[in-house]
Order: C-alpha cells, then sequence, then structure tokens
C-alpha cells in the first residue's frame, strides 16, 4: 500500500503517453475557461487565478512526461524548431539548467497568484512580494545565463513533441528526409503494390527491409511537401552554435535585459503614484538600451556577440523578436496605462465598439491590468 500512489503516477504517466493528443485538447478547454472567469464573482479573483495556475502547472508536468517518452524513442530525432533544439541540449545537459527552468517556469506560472495573495495583507506587502518574486527571477535567468556559457536567455524549455500513435512507424534520420535506400526487388513488389492499393492513404512496408514508404504529397501542395524535407543551415549546426556566446556591450545588453523587471518593481513600490512617469520612463529607458547595446559578431566555437560583422542567428532573431513584441505590453503598465492607455480602452467599452463577447472580456481583464503588475508581466 506504500507505493500504491507511485504506481498511480506510474500509470498516470502512461496514460499522458499514449494519449498525448487527448491530453493536449483536454488543456486547451480548461484553458478556454481562463477567458470567462475574471471578473464574474466579487471575491473569486484568487479561485480564478489558482484554478489558471493550477492548469498551467500541470500542462507543464505532462511536458515533462512526453519529454522523457520522446527522449527514449528509438532512431534519430525529427527535424526540430531552433529553439526546442537548444533547449532541450541543455535540460539533458546540465542538471542544474534543468532544475533552475523549471523553478522559473513554475515562478512565471504562479506570481500572480502570489501577488494577489499579499495584496490582501496591504500594499506594502504586495510590492515586496513583487519586488522579491522579481529578483527570483532574475536570479534564476542569471543562472541559465552562466549555465548556458554566457548565450542569450531564450525560453528555457522546449515546447511539446507529439508522440506518434502506437500504429505508426518512428523513421529514422533519413527515412524522415527520403533519403532511405531502396533495392530493385522492394521498388518492383512496391510499384505492383501501389497500384493495387491506389487511392488508399497509409504508408507501406517492404517485406525484406522493412523500411517504409510515405504517402505521396497531395499534387496541389508539393511545395509545401517539399520545403518541410529542405535542411537549412540551423538543422545541422550543433545546438550550442545555435546561439553565439556574447561577451562586452551584449553581454552588458543582456544583463539589463533580465535586470530591467527588478529595477522597474522597485521604482513602481517606492512611487507615491500610480500615474507618475518616472517609473515608468526609467523601465523603458532600460529596455531601448538593452536593445540598442545588442552588437552581432562572432568567433570561436558558437561565435560570440560583442563586436562587429556576423550574422544573427535564426534562434537569435526570433528572441529579439519576441522581445520586440512583448515591449507592446509597456502600454498597460504604470503611468502610459493611467494617463493614456485607460481612457482609450474605456471609450472602447462604453461606445461598445467591441463585440458583446469581446467586450465583457476586455472589461474584466482592466480590473487585472489596473491592480496588480504580473498581469502585464513579460518575463
Amino acid at each position: 500500500m506504500l507505493y500504491q500512489p507511485r504506481e498511480w503516477l506510474t500509470q498516470y504517466s502512461g496514460w499522458v503517453q499514449r494519449n498525448a493528443g487527448s491530453v493536449s485538447q483536454i488543456e486547451s478547454a480548461l484553458r478556454s475557461l481562463n477567458y470567462i472567469i475574471p471578473g464574474r464573482f466579487n471575491e473569486g479573483e484568487i479561485l480564478a487565478e489558482s484554478y489558471h495556475s493550477s492548469v498551467q502547472l500541470l500542462s507543464l508536468w505532462h511536458d515533462s512526461i512526453l519529454l522523457r517518452a520522446v527522449s527514449k524513442l528509438p532512431g534519430m530525432p525529427k527535424i526540430e524548431r531552433p529553439l526546442n533544439r537548444y533547449t532541450k541540449y541543455w535540460t539533458v545537459k546540465s542538471k542544474l539548467y534543468r532544475r533552475t527552468a523549471m523553478l522559473l517556469q513554475c515562478i512565471r506560472y504562479t506570481e500572480l497568484l502570489w501577488e494577489m495573495a499579499a495584496k490582501r495583507k496591504g500594499e506594502r506587502v504586495r510590492w515586496r512580494v513583487v519586488v522579491l518574486i522579481e529578483a527570483l527571477k532574475a536570479i534564476c535567468r542569471l543562472i541559465l545565463l552562466r549555465v548556458t556559457g554566457t548565450r542569450m536567455v531564450v525560453p528555457p524549455l522546449p515546447e511539446r513533441d507529439p508522440l506518434p500513435a502506437e500504429d505508426e512507424p518512428v523513421l529514422s534520420f533519413e527515412e524522415e528526409m527520403g533519403l532511405a535506400q531502396v533495392d530493385e526487388a522492394d521498388s518492383a513488389y512496391g510499384s505492383a503494390s501501389d497500384d493495387r492499393s491506389k487511392g488508399k492513404q497509409r504508408d507501406w512496408t517492404m517485406p525484406r527491409t522493412g523500411l517504409t514508404l510515405p504517402t505521396l504529397p497531395n499534387p496541389s501542395d508539393i511545395s509545401n511537401f517539399l520545403m518541410t524535407k529542405v535542411l537549412t543551415a540551423d538543422d545541422i549546426k550543433p545546438a550550442t552554435a545555435l546561439l553565439h556566446t556574447i561577451r562586452g556591450s551584449a553581454h552588458l545588453a543582456e544583463i539589463l535585459h533580465i535586470l530591467r523587471p527588478v529595477v522597474y518593481a522597485i521604482a513602481m513600490s517606492r512611487s507615491k503614484s500610480k500615474s507618475s512617469w518616472q517609473p515608468w520612463l526609467l523601465g523603458i529607458s532600460i529596455e531601448l538600451a538593452a536593445r540598442q547595446l545588442r552588437a552581432p559578431s562572432a568567433s570561436g566555437e558558437g561565435g560570440m556577440l560583442g563586436g562587429r560583422g556576423v550574422r544573427e542567428t535564426q534562434l537569435e532573431k526570433e528572441e529579439w523578436d519576441r522581445r520586440g513584441w512583448a515591449m507592446g505590453w509597456w502600454g498597460l503598465r504604470g503611468a502610459f496605462y493611467e494617463n493614456v492607455t485607460k481612457g482609450a480602452l474605456q471609450s472602447i467599452v462604453e461606445n461598445k465598439w467591441m463585440p458583446g463577447l469581446v467586450g465583457g472580456i476586455l472589461n474584466d481583464y482592466k480590473y487585472l491590468w489596473e491592480e496588480y503588475h504580473f498581469a502585464s508581466a513579460d518575463m
């Protein structure tokens, strides 16, 4: 009986691995409830955020289960996004990286809940908790920066990979790229078999070699099919070369980017009014300074950023684009929200420029943006 809970966890992990598609659908259905919960109850904000955090943590647990299952599959892995290749490499290579990344993700999923609980003790306690959480996240990111050999900090955990169905063959790298060798006997046999099974969309396994011939693509979609089989430079680079190591101004830029939320939280905690422009201008100035200081260059293993003349990798471009889009959250923070955005949103809701459901959700979320720091956090 002492091992019964462990057996339940083992059985549940097996069920998640066998039903990865269903698990994703269930999680999506659970997350969709988050759009209608805020503002529906007078004192239900903590309950609603507890529900949201629980779903996120459950999804994180499912990700870890499926990541372990994918790593045990035979054959070489399929072509993956650079972010997944990079983060999987460090997750497997470094126990410190893996534990720090998991801690950082757990903090991000529960930070708003902690702020809501602290606010019930007063504004002073609330801002102490906010500064403490931002400091913990910054420490985690500085550890990741150190562990990875001073490479810029990207989303630290890989996105979920779908597991093949039980009856779906696991292809090797050569089969995935269409490079498998087919001998004359199997080719002839395959042609005859293909004629007999014409019109059936299923793979065929050759009896002697055991290799699998994939289904032919749709004639109207040949270009997209061929693009999925094209190798790029990032597909064959080692994982450590997907991000350059950084030094000089680029290193300073990364540290500024990591410390910016802490500085902004401290400035807001000491501000006497939410409408004061000083914290907002300080925070966005650090953000812009970090973007200005980045200077791509490379030398040595994986390259080194900090000089001039070397192009950014695809993963670096994706991360800087993501950070650029995330700057839009400054429109929902501090003085800019109080003096500019708040009035515009109120006008939109009152004049009913938005459809009823969208306007209602927007009106409900206004309360979060106005009252809580982490409701508009981007890191």
